[in-house]
């Protein structure tokens, strides 16, 4: 498909169904917490917002430059790769605008929320309240995790590097979504495997996506193609870094943990470019 050997074509999948799968990571992690600290969570919350600002700024938006520079002039090119990042923030937004604020994983949740796992009520007004707040939630994580496997995908296929280190960000940011799944279905329910089937299903969305939008695309993945989805991926990461994962790393831990993580990814990140360039 498209000139890809079905080996590219595996590793790039399998990048982003780990990924996706990450999401059942957050839940077994929403069940261990009791007294443990949130700030491991809020450091590597924070690392994953560093990779992913570093790496939007200084590799995907130059391919996205690059791509169109190449046919249109460098100039244009300018242009042309801002228009597609600034169309990524934009298609991330109206999604998130459409999505109900209380089953928004974007939207920021009381600390209080992070607590161990357990019945809070017999009431059965709000077991089903929380039931319903746990199935949107993973329906809004779905809607979300589509356009971020296929984000993860095509960067693999075309930078083996950039797709590892996209989707290493991914991974740790899917955590805490799967924290919002599992917490009110294991609240509404009692059942942990229910909670962490619910939680471990939406992730799969993201390779889902990463099959259909390849499978629509394929045909099409020409230089300005390449271009408007370098641009537009670069736009979708630094809006989820901050609207959503400095935010969160904030609520987990402080100021100190967060800025911690934030550094720690672009020095990570950077010179495990400038490792790879030097190979």
């Amino acid at each position: 498909m498209a000139g890809y050997s079905p080996e590219t074509l595996f590793f790039a999948f399998m990048l982003t169904l780990l990924a996706g799968l990450s999401t059942g990571v957050g839940a077994v992690i929403a069940f261990m917490f009791k007294t443990r600290s949130t700030i491991p969570l809020s450091i590597g919350l924070g690392f994953s917002a560093g990779v992913m600002i570093y790496i939007s700024f200084e590799e995907i938006l130059h391919k996205s430059r690059d791509s169109f520079g190449a046919l249109y002039g460098v100039h244009a090119g300018e242009f042309m790769a801002l228009g597609a990042f600034v169309a990524g923030i934009g298609l991330t937004a109206l999604i998130d605008r459409f999505i109900p604020e209380d089953v928004n994983p974007h939207e920021l949740k009381a600390m209080g929320e992070v607590k161990e796992l357990g019945p809070d009520s017999n009431s059965r007004p709000v077991r089903f309240d929380l039931h319903r707040t746990g199935l949107f939630t993973a329906i809004a994580i779905a809607i979300h995790n589509f356009p971020e496997g296929f984000a993860t995908f095509v960067s693999a296929l075309t930078d083996p590097t950039l797709g590892i280190a996209i989707a290493v960000a991914v991974a740790i940011h899917n955590i805490p979504e799967g924290i919002a799944v599992s917490l009110p279905i294991y609240h509404a329910t009692g059942n942990r495997q229910r909670a962490f089937w619910y939680s471990f299903a939406s992730g799969l969305v993201e390779p889902l996506g990463a099959v259909v939008g390849f499978v629509l695309l394929a045909s099409f993945l020409d230089g300005t193609v390449m271009g408007i989805i370098f641009g537009m991926v670069a736009g979708i990461m630094v809006y989820i870094s901050f609207d959503e994962l400095l935010p969160a790393a904030r609520v987990y831990g402080n100021a100190h943990s967060t800025l911690l993580g934030i550094v720690g990814g672009i020095i990570v990140m950077a010179v495990s470019l400038i490792l790879f360039d030097m190979l």
